[in-house]
């Protein structure tokens, strides 16, 4: 069976305007970054929305569970921007059953070349297939579960509450 994954925009999907210095978003990266690195796994990709995530609402994160509870696949990575993804992974913790859900995100967009993203992606779609049944956070080669985990704004990474 494939793995779904649901793109919610986030650093990974971010472009960088020359003209004027800001962020922008096109369309997902996700097919090239599969393509780049080799991916064999089937998979079914859901382009659900294109926004960063500090502009995600409550209406937002519903929609990414909606997409969740009606995914066919058992195995579901979530791409979602690093600054509330902590908070979309503790609206699906406790309503998401039977199937591995991980979420994960960049620090640097892809599009600049020296991303994580490519690893953190790689990463996701691994635990997503190892883990049991539950809803984490990957990122860094590192997994947390969705209720214990925070974003250190200060390293710029995913860790345990402890």
């Amino acid at each position: 069976m494939a793995i779904r994954i649901i793109v919610t925009g986030g650093t990974f999907d971010k472009e960088y305007n020359e003209l004027d210095g800001t962020l922008f978003f096109r369309r997902t990266h996700i097919p090239e970054m599969l393509r780049l690195g080799r991916c064999r796994l089937k998979i079914a990709l859901s382009p659900l929305m294109m926004i960063d995530s500090l502009n995600m609402t409550s209406a937002h994160r519903r929609r990414v569970l909606a997409e969740c509870l009606r995914a066919r696949e058992r195995h579901i990575v979530v791409t979602h921007g690093t600054d509330t993804l902590v908070e979309t992974a503790r609206l699906l913790g406790p309503r998401v059953e039977g199937k591995t859900v991980v979420l994960t995100g960049a620090m640097v967009p892809y599009k600049f070349g020296s991303s994580d993203g490519m690893f953190n992606l790689g990463s996701a779609l691994s635990f997503a297939q190892s883990l049991p049944p539950g809803v984490y956070a990957a990122m860094n080669g590192r997994v947390f579960p969705w209720h214990d985990v925070r974003k250190n704004r200060r390293k710029g990474e995913l860790q345990t509450l402890r």
